[in-house]
């Protein structure tokens, strides 16, 4: 049964709530990283700190989607907060690079289930044209978060130190986790519950050799080193033996049926361009404006307010016009294109370049992620039957987090690449240890030989990036041109 509209709006409240929450995480670690890894050291593991969470977030996705099918979403996603809220006390005690990363995966245990959970909740909730331009006000929070994340994460980090990032997420964890214990109505589901587990740690297995081999090439020297083929073959073989136990399962962790569909597929390779662009790009595009532009984690942060300001724009006016019309295919054709266009721009700027073309470039590609953000979500729920939808939408936000993972992994081994060539600098022994406080302060030649080190690093990673996006134009050029319907899908009997 669809809650009355006062309560809609009290559970959308709560829900934006915890979206605040996860992606606050994202954005507020991105300015603090090159704080923590100064620290720390270890620059080759500078992507780790990320790619864990979204490594940890890609695996339990399915699961919490087909959980959420059979137990009902209520607990579900109430269990998904409390995991991400201890996850968020642990990283904040955490003592070298190893316990930070151990810790990110067990934040981003629960932080897959807030994702997946809060789209599937938003299908129960809203029929498809009105879940549209629902979903589209979520671009306030990413807005709120974009712009207070990375500014919070640099003054934190400069002002508390950067533990205090982690600790912010605990008042707002128990606030959420209290709110949707009061207003969240239990819906139990009209089948009895059989879990695919067999097919759940398969499919994990398989998605994890393949992130996890995308940085054996700086674990174990080189991508076809016999330990990283054994990475590959570990990943063949949970991906052989997913695909016979999901044949026989009789609630299957992902149904094999939405393999059979064009529109799936197409808009799953959207969804991972999507996320390796969108998501992925995020830590290195402050490492580039705290190394080449000489700025202070705080002031990197309020830059990332042109992002976000974008984002907001573009996903707001989207999803009013998805809902007007009816048609998404164009939204992700424009997005696709213009995040490309911005990034291969980045690739090209010379060292020195004024911080305001760079604002501008970014508030392009923050228009653009904003512009096709919904797509893949929509379009794929209003291809599947109501029983698969939290199944289905858990393989969009898989994928998607998927695709950022093993994008992060892919610009580390680039940027690693890079700067493993560099010549060496007078006065800096070691160019992977300095802060943005110790940047600062060195004499401005040296200051000016570091930036051009990292620029030159850079260069090849934005045009990774641009590649990576122009995948998702492709693949939005062959979807079909549907329209939503109106109402919500009559469920097979």
């Amino acid at each position: 049964m669809v809650p009355d509209a006062r309560l809609r709006l009290v559970l959308y409240c709560f829900l934006m709530t915890a979206l605040f929450m996860a992606t606050l995480d994202n954005q507020i670690v991105s300015t603090a990283l090159p704080t923590i890894v100064g620290e720390f050291g270890e620059l080759e593991r500078f992507g780790w700190v990320g790619s864990a969470y979204l490594l940890a977030t890609s695996a339990v996705m399915p699961l919490y989607g087909k959980l959420g099918d059979l137990f009902g979403r209520k607990f579900v996603m109430m269990a998904a907060i409390f995991i991400f809220t201890i996850g968020s006390l642990v990283c904040g005690l955490a003592v070298s690079m190893n316990t930070l990363i151990a810790a990110r995966v067990l934040q981003g245990l629960g932080g897959g289930g807030i994702m997946v959970s809060i789209f599937s909740i938003n299908a129960d909730l809203f029929e498809p044209r009105v879940r549209a331009r629902y979903q589209s006000y979520s671009s306030l929070v990413l807005m709120a978060s974009g712009a207070i994340g990375p500014t919070l994460g640099g003054t934190l980090s400069e002002w508390l130190g950067w533990r205090s990032i982690f600790l912010v997420n605990l008042p707002i964890g128990i606030v959420v986790l209290v709110g949707l214990a009061l207003f969240l109505p239990y819906r139990k589901p009209h089948r009895r519950p059989k879990i695919d587990y067999a097919g759940a740690l398969l499919l994990a297995g398989a998605v994890t050799s393949v992130v996890f081999w995308a940085d054996t090439g700086q674990i174990f020297g080189s991508l076809i080193a016999p330990k990283s083929l054994g990475v590959v073959a570990f990943g063949v073989v949970c991906a052989a033996l997913w695909v016979q136990v999901e044949r026989r399962a009789v609630e299957p962790i992902v149904p094999l049926s939405l393999f059979s569909k064009p529109t799936v597929c197409l808009l799953w390779i959207v969804s991972i361009c999507s996320g390796a662009v969108g998501i992925g790009s995020v830590n290195y595009v402050a490492l580039f404006l705290q190394t080449t532009t000489g700025l202070t984690p705080t002031h990197a942060g309020l830059l990332f307010i042109a992002l976000t300001s974008g984002i907001a724009f573009g996903s707001i006016n989207s999803g009013r016009l998805i809902a007007r019309t009816g048609s998404y295919k164009i939204f992700a054709l424009i997005s696709g294109a213009g995040s490309c266009l911005a990034f291969a721009a980045l690739s090209q700027l010379p060292l020195g370049t004024p911080i305001y073309v760079i604002g501008g470039l970014m508030l392009m590609h923050g228009i653009s992620v904003g512009i096709g953000q919904q797509v893949p979500v929509i379009g794929v729920q209003n291809t599947v039957p109501q029983r698969d939808v939290g199944a289905a939408t858990g393989t969009v936000t898989l994928t998607r987090m998927g695709g950022a993972s093993l994008a992060i992994s892919i610009y580390g081994a680039v940027l690693s690449a890079f700067m493993a060539g560099a010549p060496a600098i007078p006065g800096v022994a070691n160019i992977e240890e300095l802060t943005p406080a110790a940047l600062a302060a060195l004499n401005p030649e040296t200051r000016t030989a570091v930036s051009a080190v990292y620029q030159h690093a850079f260069g090849p990673v934005f045009i990774s990036m641009a590649l990576m996006i122009g995948c998702s134009f492709i693949a939005a050029c062959f979807l079909k041109d549907v329209r939503l319907p109106t109402m919500h899908k009559k469920t097979a009997p």
